[in-house]
């Protein structure tokens, strides 16, 4: 399961964490971000243990959309120590997103 990230909570859940965040910019009326769902789902299963995967749902926290320069979703940010590293738009195969993400882990 993908952890929530709120506004509140995106500095400590993500900007601190040493190590690999994938953040999915989403929100619940937007249907390419639930056609993405399952591989998000998946993706959280596929790297426990290895990278932290997190939704943050955009209209309930603006602050952060603002903050990455949001401006169509689903947008997926790949962070590393706390620095976004990598970026991705739009509805794609979990393959292509796992790729991206062994980029940043290995």
């Amino acid at each position: 399961m993908p952890m929530t990230v709120t506004d509140q909570s995106f500095k400590s859940d993500i900007l601190d964490y040493k190590g690999v965040s994938f953040v999915d910019f989403w929100a619940a009326w937007c249907g390419p971000c639930r056609m993405l769902a399952p591989a998000i789902e998946a993706l959280a299963k596929d790297y426990e243990g290895k990278a932290q995967v997190a939704k943050l749902d955009v209209d309930a926290n603006q602050q952060s959309a603002a903050n990455y320069g949001i401006l169509s979703i689903p947008t997926m940010i790949i962070f590393k120590d706390g620095q976004e590293v990598d970026r991705l738009v739009g509805v794609m195969p979990k393959e292509v997103i796992a790729q991206r993400l062994d980029k940043w882990i290995a």
